[in-house]
């Protein structure tokens, strides 16, 4: 067996430059879904262990006002673990030198000691000290965002009521891992701040001594949840509960948890292409390898060597390229993985990040792709098992060719020779030609989905701010107040227009399936806040009934236009009506349901009230309404336009550059490896004739133009299902990702396409080029000699 080995460290040399190409795409392959799998554990394992330290709760419970002693009533419920009370408000705060309106929410923690439930991990700093009513911990995101220390003093407006307070400590909370401002879809942590305050001290500022307004619960291992969830809200109706509701609700929580499931669906995706190109690679550089070495072969078996024995040895050569490509993927999966994870945990805000590669991980993807790898050669190996000595000594038999169908139709003469001699040779190996093309098309269509997002991304700002929400500031109150609240508003100088809204929150049923959503209700013919359907028509609303987003009505609630919906209203005297869908309009980002301002203030009751308005301001007087909204105590929320799309991008960005700089890599390996192994092969092939071209006095420009020509025919060809491909592609991505926060409609710029066929070209050019070098070197008295 030792001349077995010698000879294969020998092939191994000969077809290095191919043997590379292959390793480097099964390592991309490797190297892919390593990179989707560490990182989908890696935060898998951060967040758990997270939530276990810091007991997460399970049952999240806002109330409007109820005494302590209810709070015994609740871990009297059969399958409550742990209650946990505690004081929630909004307020505002004032940050010196900061020109726009910012506010947050304050939570209370225990004078002394930690919180049962939902503790505070802390970054830096220490925690309150009991008899300290000045003291607070602000989240730490906030405090980065305003270079903010332990020690430094927080100027806040608490329930009206002007304080100076003094930050003790930063960190953060399994609750608030994604922090949400009022009105806002995203992050936004200069204006929006997340503050932990002494209970006795933020009991005193709301006038909560002896009671609270919102609790979070536990629950035993063999507790009913949604029995619990019911038994709470009978519990706490009398006190203005507007219903309890489980840990897959609460909003940070639901992100995250909707974020790592896209992550999930997106890991096999990939990887699939990749391997399947390297199984096609591997088919052809085997099944060449082969027809090249049969008298080698035949030799082997004349000197005994068994059927297993040289199968075995070409087996080797495929296995040491395979692990090669394991190797390589594995420590590249996981430095990608760890880039990918520190992007999310920055994303998320996680306070700590458990990178892990899993063994299994490991495991999984090196037997996947050993099986790929043998798959892949497969039927070139059972042709050796096959291959009798004598017959193998024979040489192969002499290609037939014949005409193609463009010179049967009567265009030969328009075609050089070179010319037909590229097309009858693609014509005499259609399935090697077949699969050459797809692999260039695999490669355009990873392209097209680095450059989707953004695309996407672009499309959907544009529909939201551009034609929905077109409001330079929305204001937002602390509670429902009158419409002269509007009118003041609208006397600020610098004030152009405004439009009322009331965002009330309900509970939406139909039939067994319900959902809490906030019900936005303006005056119909408004100009400022649009509803604009899937073709971007504006759609009115109605004078009765209530409009629902598509996702809403058909992926939630399973309702359609006309029918009967059940609304609860989960706050005032919480009505219940029965309410008809009058129409579903498409919406991208979010999930929302619309009414009427006049009739859902009739439905609830409670006058001619609004929650806030949207405002046209002149940029001039920006400052000075920044300023006054700051001094009015009603105001808990004001959403910038400008700096909500700048927050989008923000949290966007880094991310789709991060995916823009891998698509394009492995793209790039795939054309290279497609490319340049389909050269190499027509090299090896051909040697012989295009040696005795150049005898004959073809330059060196013709017969590199014979060689060269298919692999521009090749990829030209491959471009249009290339990018047919990567529009199915993203088609298939953005059905996948969508969910409660966000859809993603299907949109490619002109750009997009040209972008992947251009970086396809450039990388086909390139593998053309080195193996243009390899056809000026070839040495034609060597060639001629060798028998073919």
């Amino acid at each position: 067996m030792r001349a077995l080995h010698h000879k294969l460290w020998r092939d191994l040399w000969q077809l290095r430059g191919q043997s590379l190409a292959i390793t480097a795409v099964l390592a991309s392959g490797v190297a892919c879904y390593l990179m989707f799998m560490s990182t989908l554990d890696s935060l898998l394992l951060s967040r758990d262990l997270y939530y276990s330290e810091n007991r997460f709760a399970e049952i999240f419970v806002p109330i409007k006002r109820a005494p302590e002693s209810v709070a015994r009533r609740l871990r009297m419920i059969d399958g409550v673990d742990k209650v946990d009370t505690r004081v929630m408000a909004p307020l505002t705060i004032d940050i010196e030198g900061f020109r726009e309106p910012v506010v947050g929410t304050v939570t209370s923690i225990p004078d002394h000691g930690e919180p049962l439930l939902n503790r505070l991990y802390l970054r830096a700093g220490r925690s309150i000290e009991q008899g300290h009513n000045d003291e607070i911990i602000i989240s730490e995101a906030f405090a980065k965002a305003h270079a903010m220390n332990p020690g430094d003093r927080l100027g806040v407006i608490i329930n009206g009521k002007r304080k100076q307070l003094r930050i003790v400590g930063t960190g953060g909370s399994p609750e608030f891992i994604h922090q949400l401002r009022p009105g806002g879809m995203f992050p936004d942590y200069e204006r929006y701040g997340i503050l932990w305050m002494g209970r006795t001290a933020l009991a005193n500022a709301y006038d909560m001594e002896g009671a609270f307004n919102y609790a979070v619960l536990t629950l035993t291992r063999d507790a009913d949840e949604q029995g619990v969830i019911d038994r709470i809200d009978d519990i706490l109706k009398p006190y203005g509960g507007i219903g309890a509701f489980a840990r897959e609700y609460q909003p940070s929580h639901q992100f995250l948890a909707q974020e790592l499931d896209q992550l999930e669906n997106l890991s096999g995706l990939f990887p699939i292409i990749f391997l399947g190109v390297a199984a096609f690679l591997l088919h052809t550089v085997v099944t060449r390898l082969v027809s090249t070495q049969r008298e080698q072969i035949a030799a082997l078996k004349a000197f005994g060597y068994s059927n297993v024995s040289v199968s075995a040895h070409y087996l080797q050569l495929i296995m040491l390229i395979v692990l090669a490509g394991i190797v390589l993927g594995i420590a590249a999966g996981a430095w990608l993985g760890t880039l990918l994870s520190a992007i999310y945990v920055e994303y998320f805000r996680l306070p700590f990040l458990r990178f892990e590669l899993h063994p299994l991980r490991i495991a999984q993807a090196s037997v996947i792709t050993i099986i790929t790898g043998l798959l892949g050669t497969l039927a070139a190996v059972r042709a050796i098992a096959r291959l009798k000595p004598a017959e193998a000594m024979r040489p192969v038999a002499p290609a037939r060719y014949h005409t193609t169908l463009i010179e049967e139709l009567g265009f030969q003469r328009l075609l050089s020779t070179p010319t037909r001699m590229i097309l009858r040779n693609l014509g005499h190996k259609p399935v090697k030609s077949l699969m050459s093309i797809l692999g260039i098309a695999l490669a355009v269509g990873m392209l097209m989905t680095g450059r989707f997002q953004e695309n996407t991304i672009n499309y959907m700002m544009d529909v939201h701010y551009g034609l929905s929400q077109r409001e330079d500031l929305a204001v937002g109150f602390s509670e429902a107040t009158s419409r002269r609240a509007l009118t003041e508003l609208e006397s600020l100088r610098g004030v152009d227009y405004g439009e009322p809204v009331r965002n009330v929150p309900a509970r939406l049923r139909y039939q067994h399936r319900e959902y809490r959503v906030y019900i936005s209700a303006f005056e119909p013919g408004a100009i400022i806040k649009r509803l604009v359907d899937s073709d971007l028509n504006i759609v009115e609303l109605p004078g009765d009934g209530i409009v629902l987003n598509d996702y809403l009505a058909r992926e939630i609630l399973h309702i359609e236009s006309g029918q009967p919906l059940t609304v609860e209203i989960l706050e005032g005297s919480m009505p219940i009506r029965q309410i008809p869908v009058t129409a579903l309009i498409r919406q991208d980002l979010g999930v929302g349901a619309y009414m009427d301002l006049d009739a859902l203030n009739r439905l609830i009751g409670d006058g001619d009230v609004i929650s806030g308005a949207y405002l046209y301001i002149d940029e001039k007087y920006a400052d000075e309404i920044y300023r006054h909204l700051k001094e009015r105590p009603r105001v808990v929320g004001s959403v910038i336009r400008t700096q909500e799309i700048e927050n989008f991008h923000r949290t966007m960005d880094e991310s789709m550059l991060f995916w823009t700089f891998v698509a394009t890599l492995f793209a790039v390996v795939i054309a290279v490896g497609v490319v340049y192994n389909s050269a190499r092969i027509t090299l090896t092939e051909r040697s012989r004739e295009l040696a005795s071209l150049r005898v004959l006095g073809y330059t060196r420009g013709e017969i590199s133009y014979i060689l060269l020509g298919e692999l521009a025919l090749l990829t030209l060809v491959a471009m249009p299902p290339g990018l047919w491909f990567g529009r199915a592609l993203c088609g298939y991505i953005a059905s996948s990702i969508g969910n409660e926060m966000y859809r993603v409609p299907l949109v490619l710029e002109p750009a997009t396409y040209a972008f992947a066929a251009l970086v396809v070209l450039v990388a086909s050019a390139v593998s053309a080029l080195l193996v243009r070098r390899r056809l000026d070197a070839l040495d034609l008295i060597e060639v001629l000699k060798t028998k073919d």
